[in-house]
């Protein structure tokens, strides 16, 4: 790797928002090696502080920010602490959402509708919003989010989830209209099967089988294309997504494992004429 590509965010700020773990870690700590000074961000404070620890310990600037992202005062909070301590944002990654979300739609609830588009899509909304008042003055900035395949197609028992990445995506594309003649770009990435839920390797291995690379995908995966939409590279891309998932959402097939299977929907009874 060149000099030049590992300090291509030297000077740079960049608030990713759901690092305590899985791709928001690989996502922060890649960003830190690359030069920049990064907010970490996670409503789970000991795992923020263990990331923040792993990037200071490796000679990178991090800060941590625990606060939840679905709140807008904690958000607010966030953003003036990481201003004041490491400067403006330059990008920020939307990373924060619940991914233990399956539900049968028959046994849906308020709650838990309202609960998954609080922390999924209106997160991304807030700190989105809050980070595009300062870019737009600045004319410069870059907002990167972390969508799915269920915002084009669909999972079984995930009605809310899929919502709220089919939201993300359309936010994308109307945000990089508003944004764009302010010089903030606004794009984001689609993980496919990406191993963050600790699954055993019985498990991985069956559910690879879908995979056309042959593989299941592992967080550090997804960090060369973020970083790609976040650097100069990608100056002239907005309103764009990158799919980063081995090639499954190319292929025309059926998939031979499911994680909700219609075995374990509920059970109703046909008394109604």
């Amino acid at each position: 790797m060149s000099a030049d590509i590992r300090s291509r965010f030297t000077g740079k700020v960049v608030l990713v928002t759901g690092a305590g773990g899985g791709i928001g870690r690989a996502v922060a700590l890649r960003f830190a090696a690359e030069g920049a000074r990064v907010a970490v961000n996670d409503i789970n404070q000991p795992a923020v502080q263990a990331v923040v620890d792993e990037i200071t310990a490796a000679g990178g600037a991090a800060l941590a920010t625990p606060a939840d992202v679905s709140a807008r005062e904690a958000v607010e909070a966030m953003f003036a602490r990481v201003e004041a301590e490491l400067g403006y944002v330059d990008v920020l990654y939307n990373n924060a959402g619940l991914i233990d979300t399956t539900r049968h739609f028959l046994e849906a609830d308020e709650a838990w509708w309202d609960r998954i588009i609080g922390v999924n899509l209106k997160s991304v909304f807030l700190c989105s919003h809050r980070a595009a008042g300062v870019m737009a003055r600045r004319r410069r900035g870059v907002i990167i989010s972390t969508s799915s395949g269920g915002a084009t197609r669909a999972h079984r028992g995930n009605v809310a989830y899929d919502a709220t990445k089919g939201g993300i995506e359309a936010m994308t594309r109307a945000m990089a209209l508003d944004l764009a003649p302010y010089g903030v770009r606004v794009n984001g990435v689609v993980p496919g099967f990406i191993n963050t839920y600790g699954l055993s390797e019985a498990q991985l291995r069956e559910r690879a089988q879908t995979v056309p690379l042959g593989r299941y995908g592992v967080a550090e995966d997804m960090t060369g294309a973020a970083l790609f939409l976040a650097s100069d590279d990608a100056a002239y891309i907005t309103g764009q997504f990158i799919s980063v998932d081995g090639g499954v959402l190319v292929q025309q097939r059926s998939a031979n494992v499911d994680t909700f299977p219609v075995e374990g929907f509920p059970v109703v009874d046909a008394d109604l004429a």
